[in-house]
């Protein structure tokens, strides 16, 4: 019975909600009803924590949402993220139990619309076209029947699935070497360029396909980077592009020696008339991949019941709750501990004072004097304590005098 259910519910079978649990039945429902979604606004209340979350709200002119985006510094910093700058963001609306407030769990942020962006795209596209690394005069063929193909992707990728199914429908003995590279983000372009000198230096295939699958211009950014534009130009190796999809058009696309609209492209031309070849082989055995594919279909079928799960979906869920606590208790500590500090602090000026109220000195400026026989080293207090012709010291506030009793008598 969900929480709409009781609440129809009255008289003595009604349930009585604890706030936790009434906290927990909201998240359940914002995050199994809401998908994830774009938002943009001005970033507020920015914090970056020392944990690496970032903390902010996000505000238009009637309304602000709080937000967290979970080991966000790095992109924060790269992003420049300040107070007043408007950001888009995607993410998913959840509540934060303990408070029970709903926020934005922001999964990537950037600067508010594209036109920068295109504005570089175009000005770099210019420049290299001027150098002529766009001429098809500098390209080279790609061998029609490589012995070995290196791909530069991310071994996560859908691209690279989509490439070695191809590949291995078509073409399943080919050798093929795989650099791993970062396809989007701040290290993506490095990563890519290395990978292309690195099969350059090792001289370790005869074809390099640089790919990924679709995306927005920000997604495909870092293939629109001079440093990659600079290597697939500088490579000794043919290089096929086969970045995004057909309508996806890269700096990359336009420098490489050949350009293929998809992954799936890339490997039906790497193959190429290998795959008449494997005809014969292929249709002997279809009838066991038939056969396989029915036991695998069910085995699939079972794992994305279980796959589809939110504790499989984003394991992450289950301690971004408590990473956010520590954070706010590690802020609660930091403020406890200077509050006891400054309160210590400043009973020890008290303690200070009261200790110099009670310096004898301080007696002595005002113009009294101690007394001290010479002869016991005793203080005086009393004129018994002395007789006539005895030596005395009197110790005053700066220095002392060496004294003479004359007479000793009592006060009358």
């Amino acid at each position: 019975m969900d929480l709409f259910e009781y609440g129809q519910t009255s008289g003595a079978a009604a349930k009585v909600w604890t706030v936790s649990e009434l906290n927990r039945v909201v998240k359940e429902l914002l995050e199994q009803t809401l998908y994830p979604f774009w938002i943009r606004g001005e970033v507020s209340n920015l914090t970056i924590h020392r944990s690496g979350h970032v903390y902010l709200s996000l505000k238009d002119a009637r309304s602000q949402v709080s937000a967290v985006h979970f080991r966000g510094a790095q992109a924060a910093r790269e992003l420049k993220l300040a107070e007043g700058m408007e950001v888009e963001a995607w993410g998913r609306l959840s509540v934060y139990e303990p408070r029970g407030t709903y926020q934005v769990v922001v999964e990537r942020l950037r600067p508010r619309g594209m036109g920068a962006l295109q504005q570089r795209y175009e000005d770099l596209k210019k420049r290299l076209r001027a150098e002529g690394l766009f001429d098809s005069a500098r390209k080279r063929p790609v061998p029609a029947l490589p012995r070995c193909v290196g791909v530069v992707t991310s071994p996560q990728g859908a691209a690279l699935h989509d490439f070695l199914q191809v590949l291995g429908r078509r073409f399943a003995t080919m050798h093929v070497r795989i650099y791993p590279a970062a396809v989007q983000g701040a290290r993506a372009a490095a990563e890519i360029a290395a990978g292309i000198g690195y099969f350059n230096q090792t001289h370790s295939c005869d074809v390099i396909v640089v790919t990924r699958g679709g995306g927005s211009l920000e997604d495909l950014w870092a293939f629109n980077e001079e440093i990659v534009a600079r290597a697939v130009a500088a490579s000794e190796i043919p290089v096929i592009s086969a970045v995004g999809h057909e309508v996806d058009y890269s700096i990359c696309d336009e420098v490489a020696d050949l350009r293929v609209p998809t992954p799936s492209a890339a490997a039906e031309l790497v193959t190429g008339r290998k795959t008449e070849l494997l005809d014969r082989l292929q249709n002997l055995q279809r009838r066991l991949r038939d056969r396989l594919r029915l036991e695998l279909g069910e085995h699939r079928r079972r794992l994305d019941r279980a796959a589809g799960h939110a504790v499989f979906r984003e394991p992450g869920r289950l301690v971004q709750l408590y990473q956010q606590r520590v954070d706010e208790l590690g802020l609660r500590l930091g403020r406890a501990l200077q509050g006891r500090c400054d309160r210590g602090r400043h009973r020890l000026e008290q303690l200070r004072g009261q200790l110099q109220a009670l310096n004898p000195r301080r007696v002595l400026e005002r113009g009294y004097s101690i007394l001290v026989a010479q002869q016991s080293g005793q203080v005086v207090t009393s004129h018994e304590q002395v007789a006539k012709g005895d030596k005395v010291d009197g110790i005053l506030a700066s220095g002392r005098l060496e004294l003479t009793v004359e007479t000793a008598s009592g006060l009358e």
